[in-house]
């Protein structure tokens, strides 16, 4: 992890860099004020020079632009983001860390789902409906999760390689797949992205998944079946809302005694 007061300086960069892809510019400075590009830590100097030179118009191409180098900063900010953004970046998934504040980890997942906490260690997340207009309707869109009292009823426990298979398939779309993973030549490689997302909680972290397959054992073969063969408890929401119905998903919960990391994938129409 970087010191401090690094951290505080990527964190403040990252965020900027979000919010310019978020707006395209608009009513933004291109810089964020309190971050000199002098000095300092060098990927944050690096990415203030390519910046300056990313024309603001057209706002289309500008918001092209920022959201390659976003995608870039993130890759080299940790080998955690890196992974994360190889293997589920482009597929409709969401990605978030948060902290451990109760003694129920239920809460904490909660928390995530709705979007209250921020990734103790400033990571990056994957969540496309972040801005969705769709949140006024569904807060925790596209989840429609569980109470915290109920959600373990819809879990059940998974090892810990079953669960690095869970991540990896979710590099697969829901429908129309022309290259499961377990056909693909990569296929050694997303499953080290994924082991490497989950060995961020540790050798004592436990797994829970929504997956059905898992009711009759800890280590189903999520590979063999792929995204196409997997049932689950639904945690997504039923509305229907603005053209796009949500209507499946795989989820994986890891949970230490200092974070909970929550994975999960959607299909739509």
């Amino acid at each position: 992890m970087p010191a401090p007061a690094d951290r505080s300086a990527l964190d403040l960069l990252d965020a900027h860099l979000e919010a310019l892809w978020d707006a395209s510019g608009a009513a933004l400075p291109l810089e964020p004020l309190g971050l000199a590009a002098e000095g300092g830590d060098e990927l944050v100097r690096r990415v203030l020079d390519r910046l300056r030179s990313v024309p603001c118009e057209p706002k289309d191409a500008f918001g092209r632009e920022v959201g390659g180098l976003l995608a870039e900063f993130r890759s080299r900010r940790s080998p955690w983001n890196a992974a994360a953004l190889r293997l589920l970046d482009d597929t409709y998934t969401f990605v978030a860390t948060g902290p451990r504040r109760h003694e129920d980890w239920a809460h904490d997942v909660h928390d995530v789902l709705h979007r209250r906490v921020a990734d103790p260690r400033g990571w990056v997340r994957l969540d496309r409906d972040r801005t969705n207009p769709a949140r006024r309707t569904v807060p925790a869109y596209p989840f429609d999760p569980p109470d915290p009292a109920e959600l373990p009823a819809r879990l059940y426990s998974l090892e810990a390689e079953a669960a690095v298979a869970a991540l990896a398939v979710m590099a697969e779309e829901w429908h129309g797949e022309p290259a499961p993973v377990r056909s693909r030549p990569d296929r050694d490689a997303l499953l080290a992205d994924a082991r490497s997302l989950l060995d961020r909680y540790g050798p004592g972290a436990r797994y829970w998944t929504n997956a059905t397959a898992a009711a009759c054992g800890p280590a189903p073969d999520f590979l063999a079946s792929g995204l196409q063969g997997t049932a689950s408890h639904c945690f997504h929401t039923r509305e229907y809302i603005a053209g796009l119905d949500v209507f499946e998903d795989l989820g994986v919960i890891a949970v230490d005694d200092e974070e909970v990391g929550v994975f999960w994938s959607f299909g739509a129409y």
